[in-house]
């Protein structure tokens, strides 16, 4: 069978490059080694765990504590079962969304294991034993990463598990321990933390989630450390015994940390093992990643693509998703111009952070002058309706310019106020848009007039502060940290 444009994985950058070129009139392939398609964006990693944790913060009464104190609970005893009963109805409608756009735009489908025969020949071992051979123009890798599971660490699938097997809990530990503090670590820890289940975070390095601004960073260890989740930074897990069937961690120094549950978050691997890559004149790294052209995710064999998470960083399903489409846009002959310089992160940690744009570490080390400003949360009236306590949204702007450098969140919708910075760095815009820009009341996107003007006042001296008043303020409504 000959296609013009197939497709290895359904993740959200294999569906979309898929349905990109099928919209060039192409005829496109989905090959999908798992049951059902979506990858394991659908079914073990970014939905199940958002899921998750929308389902804890509803049934826990979460964001009504700061109200009703830490005693509130919307449902008294929670079990697997009820994390389960939303999480399977979420998938099952991910999973028909999928089909049914897969079938309006008249991709093709295949389950089964693909593998290269040469540069544009795969074999495919089918659901049911058969054996198909796919020639293919154009062929992108989207086969995603599966969890790493080191030889040394006794998975079992009940006591100690991978990411993979969380989703698929028979039952909710009263403690855990997670050892990783990547984004997958985080995320679990602190959604099983809002379970009011005692956490442990253990991580071999001093620092973690380096990519985020430090401030917001240590705000963001300073509420989880309030609400009692241990950090074991600087430890490294030398072996997991059991003690009456538990796991115990042995770090580093001898120290032991035993819980009922350990899950083991500490990276992932690219799933291109079983691709047979050799036949096509492609070699994956230690970790089973490809190398790509980060414009056009071309391959060193330049019919051949890779893109989402089986190329590494940043691996955001965000990110997966406008690779797939851009290197379809070239695969099909019709290149893009340059995307928007700036993207945001998203972690969907209880609470959650979410970053665009440039960090202070990153703005000090080019030199230049800049002024930070910030906004807590809870200073805004929404925050105070909302019962807040945490959070906060901090802006870095240029002095020489007043232009945005970057902004940082962590609280209560940081996923979606992100947003509104996102724009205003991608159309260069300033200080002074903030200022004079008027924002729906209440609402926590106040916070970035509050952190601007924050800002400003850092940035003019006093003694001149009237005569700079920003044009749409009296004086008087000039406020912000001094």
């Amino acid at each position: 069978m000959h296609y013009d444009f197939v497709v290895i994985g359904s993740g959200p950058s294999g569906r979309r490059a898929a349905v990109q070129a099928a919209k060039y009139g192409r005829s496109v392939l989905v090959i999908e080694k798992g049951r059902r398609v979506g990858g394991v964006s659908v079914h073990t990693g970014t939905i199940p765990s958002k899921t998750l944790r929308e389902t804890v913060l509803n049934l826990t009464g979460w964001r009504e504590r700061g109200f009703y104190g830490l005693g509130y609970r919307v449902k008294k005893d929670i079990e697997v079962g009820d994390l389960q009963a939303r999480l399977h109805k979420t998938l099952e409608h991910e999973v028909e969304a999928l089909d049914h756009q897969f079938a309006r735009n008249r991709v093709h489908v295949l389950r089964g294991q693909a593998s290269f025969v040469d540069p544009h020949r795969l074999s495919v071992q089918t659901e049911a034993g058969d054996l198909r051979m796919i020639e293919a123009d154009r062929i992108v890798i989207a086969v995603g990463t599966r969890p790493l599971r080191p030889a040394h660490i006794p998975f079992n699938g009940e006591t100690v598990v991978d990411s993979d097997e969380l989703v698929e809990l028979k039952s909710l530990p009263r403690s855990l321990t997670v050892v990783g503090a990547g984004v997958i670590g985080v995320e679990y820890a602190t959604i099983f933390s809002a379970l009011d289940v005692r956490v442990t975070l253990v991580e071999p390095r001093e620092t973690f989630l380096d990519f985020i601004d430090r401030e917001l960073v240590e705000d963001f260890i300073h509420q989880l450390r309030d609400r009692g989740l241990g950090f074991r930074l600087g430890s490294k897990v030398n072996s997991i015994q059991f003690e009456n069937d538990q796991p115990v961690a042995i770090l580093d120094g001898g120290r032991r940390v035993r819980s009922e549950m350990l899950l083991f978050a500490a990276g992932r691997v690219g799933a291109t093992d079983t691709l047979n890559l050799s036949a096509c004149g492609l070699a994956a790294d230690d970790r089973g990643r490809l190398k790509v052209d980060p414009e056009t995710f071309q391959t060193s064999v330049p019919h051949i693509y890779a893109t989402g998470d089986v190329i590494g960083f940043p691996s955001l399903a965000s990110m997966s998703m406008e690779q797939g489409r851009i290197a379809a846009h070239h695969a099909c002959g019709n290149p893009l111009p340059s995307a928007p310089s700036y993207f945001p992160y998203g972690i969907y940690s209880v609470p959650e952070i979410s970053t665009v744009g440039m960090s202070e570490e990153e703005v000090r080390k080019t030199g230049k002058p800049y002024e930070c400003g910030i906004a807590r949360l809870r200073e805004t009236s929404r925050g105070h309706i909302m019962g807040l306590n945490g959070g906060l949204l901090k802006m870095i702007f240029s002095i020489e310019t007043r232009r945005l450098l970057g902004v940082h969140i962590v609280g209560e919708g940081a996923t979606e106020l992100v947003h509104i910075g996102q724009a205003v760095l991608n159309l260069g815009g300033t200080l002074d848009y903030f200022i004079d820009n008027t924002f729906n009341y209440p609402t926590l996107a106040e916070a970035y007039k509050i952190a601007a003007l924050d800002a400003w006042n850092r940035m003019t001296p006093r003694r001149d502060a009237e005569a700079k008043v920003p044009p749409s303020l009296p004086a008087e409504e000039v406020v912000g940290n001094d």
